[in-house]
């Protein structure tokens, strides 16, 4: 089962950064997702799942948003990840 969220802007909003309608709402789509994993609330993979990326093209996602791929993680869930490698 899918939702749909609808969201009124101005037009204006969308020529402001010079896009499209549907660049607009993409840039929307993919800057609500790297927010929600930044916050901790959805992993990179269901977010790279409703972007339809791959993980990995997530992640470098991130990064032209200045998103840290371990922003979610704490200091002793980066020493544990290190200790096991």
């Amino acid at each position: 089962m899918q939702g749909m969220i609808n969201i009124k802007y101005p037009k204006s909003l969308a020529n402001t950064l010079r896009l499209s309608s549907k660049e607009f709402e993409s840039e929307i789509k993919r800057s609500a997702l790297v927010k929600l994993f930044e916050l901790g609330k959805v992993s990179s993979g269901v977010a790279a799942k409703v972007l339809g990326l791959s993980r990995v093209d997530f992640l470098e996602l991130l990064a032209k948003y200045n998103v840290s791929i371990f922003s979610q993680y704490g200091l002793e869930d980066l020493n544990e990840d290190i200790s096991n490698a």
